[in-house]
C-alpha cells in the first residue's frame, strides 16, 4: 500500500481526536479544551509545539553528546593505580583484553544507539517540512526503531552504577565515576525528551512532503 493511498484522510481532517489515555476517538472543537468523554483526560489533534520542542531537545542531546564521548566515563584502579577512559577509549581496552562480545555490546548500546537516535530525529525533523528521499512509511518506521532502541542507550550507565556501587575490593580495586558518566545520562535522558516531544502523526499530514525525490 502506498503512502498516498495511507494518507487520503487524517482524523484531523475529518474534526475527530483521539485521547492519549484510553484512545478513544471522538469529536474535536478549535480553540476550546477538549477533554475525553470516557476518562476526561485532555485530548488533543497533535501535540503543542511538537516540533519546536523536540528540535530543542535534539539539539542539546547532541550537544552532551561530544562531553559524553570526550571526558573519561570511569577509572579503574588496581591497588591505587589506573588511568581514566572515555566510551571509546574502554572499548578498546576490552578488545585487548579480547573482550570482543563485551566490547561489541558497549560500543552499540553506548556509541552507536545514542548517536543513531539523535541522527535519526533530526532526519524525521527535517523531512516534516523539506523534500525527503524517504517516505512516510518509512519515516514512521524509523520513528518506530528509535523509541525501541533508544531505550537500551542506558545501558552503559545501568553498567558503570554497577560496578562503581558493587566493585570496590578494600585497596585493590576501585571503580571511580567520571564527568563522562553524567554527560552520557544528561544525553540519553534528552533524548528520552525529545522522542516523546515528537508526534509521529505529523509525519502523515498532507502538508508533509510525501514522495520520494526522483533521481534525474
Amino acid at each position: 500500500m502506498s503512502d498516498n493511498e495511507v494518507s487520503v484522510t487524517t482524523a484531523m481532517e475529518k474534526g475527530l481526536a483521539a485521547c492519549p489515555a484510553c484512545h478513544l476517538v471522538s469529536q474535536y472543537q478549535q480553540d476550546v479544551n477538549n477533554y475525553c468523554p470516557r476518562c476526561d483526560s485532555k485530548i488533543e489533534q497533535r501535540k503543542n509545539n511538537s516540533l519546536q520542542r523536540c528540535w530543542a531537545w535534539t539539539i542539546c542531546s547532541l550537544i552532551a553528546f561530544f562531553p559524553a564521548n570526550m571526558y573519561p566515563i570511569m577509572t579503574i584502579l588496581y591497588f591505587g593505580k589506573g588511568q581514566p577512559d572515555t566510551i571509546l577509549s574502554g572499548i578498546v581496552l576490552l578488545l585487548k583484553f579480547g573482550m570482543y562480545p563485551i566490547a561489541a555490546i558497549v560500543f552499540i548500546a553506548s556509541f552507536v544507539v545514542p548517536l543513531a537516535k539523535i541522527i535519526g530525529l533530526l532526519v524525521l525533523l527535517w523531512s516534516l517540512r523539506n523534500p525527503s528521499k524517504l517516505t512516510k512509511l518509512q519515516r514512521t518506521k524509523m520513528y518506530r526503531y528509535i523509541e525501541i532502541f533508544g531505550r537500551w542507550s542506558m545501558l552503559d550507565v545501568f553498567v558503570v552504577a554497577l560496578l562503581v556501587a558493587l566493585v570496590e575490593i578494600g585497596s585493590v580495586v576501585e571503580i571511580i565515576a567520571g564527568p563522562g558518566a553524567t554527560a552520557f545520562g544528561v544525553m540519553v535522558i534528552l533524548t528520552i525528551f525529545a522522542a516523546n516531544c515528537f508526534d509521529p502523526r505529523l509525519i502523515w499530514d498532507k502538508d508533509t512532503p510525501d514522495k520520494p525525490i526522483k533521481e534525474k
